[in-house]
């Protein structure tokens, strides 16, 4: 298999818009043709959805979800461009599956970028310490840091999260995908957990 480099997929992602995860995927489907990787996204409807990911959202709705024994409860936004795909049974359904996924995931953050400086500061300290107590050389201790904060965010960041219903792809994925689908630009906006007696 040709060997997909961090450059042609920084390449193909300049070129569609679309995320580094689902370029590398055409880039290895492709054999790293970088022509025929646009064109497979293109024919996914991916690069259309990252075009629709800068325009406004201003309709949407909003979604809870309980779980069983009332124990977790999930107050969700998630916007949209018009209200009639609002009404759509397509986007109802993502917006609730995304809202049970935030009940068994409990994310902390929507984005990656939601994350604070001090509290990357503080994760980063706390694994270049933890490496060094391991015995790692001190040359490579960043690069092992760098590596645990994706973990990080993969772990707290919902749209990092793998989906709980198909852990090949994050939720920012199924988000895209819906995007495509709908042909709608697509917002999670903002959502609270709730856990019974949790101090808040």
């Amino acid at each position: 298999m040709v060997g997909i480099t961090a450059g042609l997929v920084k390449e193909l992602r300049k070129k569609s818009g679309v995320g580094m995860m689902d370029c590398k995927k055409a880039l290895v489907e492709s054999g790293g043709d970088i022509e025929k990787a646009e064109k497979i996204l293109r024919e996914k409807g991916l690069a259309n959805a990252s075009k629709k990911s800068i325009r406004p959202t201003k309709e949407g709705i909003l979604d809870s979800y309980i779980h069983m024994g009332s124990i977790i409860g999930v107050l969700l936004e998630v916007n949209c461009e018009t209200d009639f795909v609002a009404r759509n049974e397509m986007f109802k359904e993502l917006v609730h599956s995304i809202a049970l996924h935030i009940a068994a995931s409990a994310p902390s953050y929507v984005l990656k970028e939601d994350v604070t400086e001090e509290v990357i500061k503080r994760e980063k300290d706390i694994y270049i310490k933890q490496a060094l107590n391991e015995g790692k050389p001190e040359n490579i201790v960043g690069k092992i840091a760098e590596g645990k904060l994706k973990k990080f965010y993969a772990e707290n960041c919902l749209l990092e999260q793998p989906y709980i219903k198909d852990n090949d792809i994050t939720i920012g994925e199924l988000v895209k995908q819906n995007i495509a689908k709908i042909g709608e630009n697509i917002v999670v906006k903002r959502f609270t957990r709730f856990v019974l007696g949790e101090e808040s």
